[in-house]
């Protein structure tokens, strides 16, 4: 087995983890499409009991996806990874019924710190949430025979 191999079964083993403990993902209807080193793709449709009263999705809505999105990416490798600080932009709204993607990478990972990307999207292309990162990485791992 390759290294990549390796390391993409580990991610997906770590992100199954994780989404089995998540209940806020569940409550909202999140689900966890894609994972591997250092990447993440998550989905929610956007229900009317996430808008706002403008009548579109409420930001927060928005930022918990990219967030999930922030946390598995930089949780895949296996070393317990919280967020230490971010910034969001929304340039567009997302508006009832939409089905939101959220897609996150890995833009620099060391030692104890790493920095990632997550771009929301609707199906159709339209860019909802430009979201970026910083995790702090603590002792410990999420699947002991994984570590190595």
């Amino acid at each position: 087995m390759t290294d990549h191999a390796k390391a993409q079964g580990l991610a997906e083993r770590v992100g199954a983890l994780i989404f089995q403990r998540d209940a806020s993902s569940h409550f909202l209807g999140i689900t966890l499409d894609a994972i591997g080193p250092g990447t993440a793709q998550l989905s929610m449709t956007v229900t009317e009991s996430m808008l706002n009263g403008v009548g579109i999705c409420h930001g927060g809505f928005t930022y918990k996806l990219a967030d999930d999105a922030f946390a598995y990416a930089c949780n895949s490798h296996n070393r317990i990874a919280v967020g230490q600080h971010c910034t969001v932009s929304y340039p567009a709204p997302a508006r009832l019924g939409d089905r939101l993607v959220a897609t996150g990478r890995e833009v620099f990972r060391q030692g104890r710190s790493g920095v990632y990307d997550v771009v929301v999207a609707t199906a159709a292309g339209v860019t909802v949430a430009l979201f970026r990162g910083h995790c702090r990485f603590l002792d410990g791992h999420h699947l002991e025979d994984g570590a190595a």
